[in-house]
């Protein structure tokens, strides 16, 4: 063997060995990796329970204990499980694999919920529709004759608990005629709805709701259909030449006094655990666990092909993964790094998915504080950046953990893509059909023939904080007016009546700016150097109250969306803010499930649950492609510090 030749096999052995060692968990929270994917299979095989029409509507970890995870040091052993929802016909199980001693530890029916939505059931759930005679009738009163590029997809309806919805697995079949376009969300086929069951593909009917003619509006927004991008002097650079101010071993980060956990999940998107805040020599706990929970998109149209569009995006259309790739330089920063991921596809087979986390340092030219006086002072701020981008069909949204020198971690959600529209015979606003109901009476003209339908969007965020340990409560500080004697020449002055939540009914709370609180978890033991217990507190920003009927379905169906807030006792098995399984299902699931036994919240482990609402009127400047909306909220520290933790900041970023 030459030298040369001897050189090339061992760097080969070292890539390889050192492919082999990443494959290997480092932390017991680490993302399931692409052979213990294979091993799920092979322990089902095994086990009896895998054949050639197995599907999988998910597979992920299965978190190991809480307090084994606080309490795991580098070089500790790592026990793994798996959990996965095995569909076999018009049965589904659920799984248990104990990866580490290769065995199915359980396999348990499910019966009375509805798995996600299979990626191939968006298109096999249209297969019979183009042939239904009743189908083929509707497109030939609209001229169509050839349906040879006519597209169909098959999405969950929202449930009504109708006589034909109960007991089946329902979908309802929209099609479109994207001939000639990149952008087809323009060319829907208007007012036509197949209903399938998607167990045996049947075509249970045909709506028409009357024809409408297919637009020739176009919508592109690829460079080749724009004009020549606009001129934008004086680039701006950003480079860090000396590398990241951050050290990442496997999912671990390390970036000045925070340190965390971050991993890719299929239907979270996200999840950020172990957070910890350097204090002195103490690594302080903050929060174990923080994540997307659940989305709710409801649009506002009472029309048989748009009621049923009220989704609960996570938990319906989270098959093959809830996030999709980031683009470097554009989505993220070119000195941005990126965390891959390994998702199940329909067959339970791994699939290797680069780039779904990018993390990197920002500085903005913000301000952390500043003093002009005597002396004067002023520092700069860095933050830390942690970003995901979730794609649900026609709408993107671009998640983003933000962490700050001064102890707080900010949450937003970046809401962008392409609102979701239906045609109209009418061309503009200025069309008013005599005695019909206008086109845009749930909408709003964005195009020629085309009408962006008003809709919401909810967003639960699952936020285990653990404030100087597991032991926690929640408190309420209402701010009051008190009025003050006649002989002060003030005549009022808000004080602050703190208050103790003991139950989840009394953390069921609704942001009123006429009331104003604080929203804070303190520590049971640890105080401050003043006295006052260590706690975070939860403060909203921008957010909006539903606007849909108590008894209408879709808000019974995601009852989440009630309060911005809700309190419960940690449970490892409440996720979902919607349930387990929101497919197609029966009202009440999630948290007011879990709440209606008013559980103990004091001096006990607490996970609290925000939710962000936005009413979305579309406006002409969201078309084709809506500018990112953001809406934020914070995780700050009260009381938790005995000072500002940002005096030491250097006075360059």
């Amino acid at each position: 063997m030459t030298l040369r030749a001897f050189a090339v096999c061992a760097v080969m052995l070292f890539i390889s060995a050192e492919a082999s060692r990443a494959q290997e968990p480092r932390h017991p929270l680490d993302p399931l990796g692409w052979q213990e994917y294979w091993t799920v299979l092979e322990v089902l095989a095994e086990s009896g329970h895998l054949d050639g029409d197995t599907e999988f509507s998910r597979v992920q970890l299965l978190e190991p204990d809480k307090s084994s995870v606080w309490g795991w040091e580098p070089g500790d052993a790592i026990s793994r499980s798996a959990f996965a929802v095995v569909r076999q016909g018009s049965d589904s199980y659920e799984a248990v694999i104990d990866l580490s001693g290769r065995r199915l530890a359980s396999w348990t029916e499910l019966t009375g919920a509805q798995p996600m939505w299979l990626e191939r059931e968006f298109g096999s759930g249209a297969a019979k529709v183009k042939d239904h005679p009743d189908f083929i009738a509707a497109m030939e009163r609209r001229g169509i004759t050839d349906l040879t590029f006519i597209e169909c997809i098959a999405i969950p309806p929202g449930y009504f608990g109708t006589e034909e919805q109960r007991g089946r697995r329902i979908g309802y079949v929209y099609c479109s005629d994207p001939r000639g376009v990149r952008n087809s969300w323009t060319r829907s086929i208007g007012g036509l709805t197949a209903v399938v069951d998607m167990e045996d593909g049947t075509v249970l009917r045909v709506v028409d709701e009357g024809v409408i003619p297919v637009p020739e509006t176009l919508a592109e927004y690829d460079r080749a259909s724009l004009s020549p991008p606009r001129e934008v002097k004086g680039p701006v650079q950003v480079s860090q030449p000396l590398g990241p101010g951050f050290t990442l071993e496997g999912n671990q980060v390390r970036w000045q006094n925070w340190s965390f956990h971050v991993r890719p999940d299929s239907r979270l998107g996200m999840v950020i655990s172990t957070v910890r805040y350097r204090d002195g020599d103490r690594d302080r706990p903050v929060l174990y666990e923080s994540s997307l929970s659940e989305i709710f998109v409801p649009y506002m149209d009472p029309s048989f092909a748009w009621h049923s569009r009220n989704f609960i995006d996570a938990g319906e259309f989270a098959a093959g993964g809830l996030t999709k790739p980031l683009l470097p330089g554009r989505d993220c920063p070119d000195h941005a790094v990126y965390f891959d991921h390994v998702v199940a596809g329909d067959d339970g087979r791994p699939m290797d998915r680069p780039n779904m986390i990018c993390m990197f340092e920002r500085v903005a030219g913000d301000v952390s504080w500043r003093h002009i006086g005597d002396p004067e002072a002023s520092r700069p701020k860095r933050d830390l950046v942690v970003r995901m981008a979730a794609v649900l069909g026609n709408y993107d949204y671009i998640f983003d953990w933000v962490f700050e020198q001064n102890g707080s971690i900010r949450i937003g959600v970046g809401a962008t893509g392409i609102a979701e529209v239906k045609t109209a015979v009418e061309a503009d606003a200025t069309s008013r059909p005599a005695g019909e109901r206008r086109a845009d009476a749930y909408g709003r003209f964005v195009a020629p023939h085309i009408v962006a339908v008003n809709h919401d969007h909810y967003f639960s965020f699952r936020i285990d904080l653990d404030v100087d340990g597991p032991r926690n409560d929640f408190l309420i500080d209402r701010l009051r007016s008190e009025t003050l004697p006649d002989d002060n020449p003030r005549r009022s002055v808000w004080i602050v009546d703190e208050t103790l939540a003991r139950s989840e009914s009394q953390a069921k709370l609704t942001i009123d700016y006429n009331r104003p609180a604080i929203w804070r978890v303190a520590s049971e033991s640890a105080t401050n150097h003043v006295g006052y217990r260590t706690s975070y507190q939860l403060m909203p920003g921008m957010n909006g109250n539903t606007l849909l009927a108590a008894e209408d379905y879709p808000r019974r169906r995601a009852g989440f969306i009630d309060h911005h807030l809700w309190v419960t006792p940690y449970a490892p098995d409440e996720r979902y803010a919607a349930g387990e399984y929101p497919t197609l299902s029966e009202p009440g699931m999630g948290l007011p499930a879990w709440t209606a036994a008013d559980r103990s919240i004091s001096d006990t482990d607490i996970v609290l649950w925000h939710t962000i609402g936005m009413h979305h009127v579309v406006r002409a400047e969201d078309w084709p492609i809506m500018p990112v909306l953001w809406h934020w909220f914070e995780l700050r520290p009260f009381d938790f510090f005995d000072g500002n933790p940002a005096m030491d900041l250097p006075e360059t970023p």
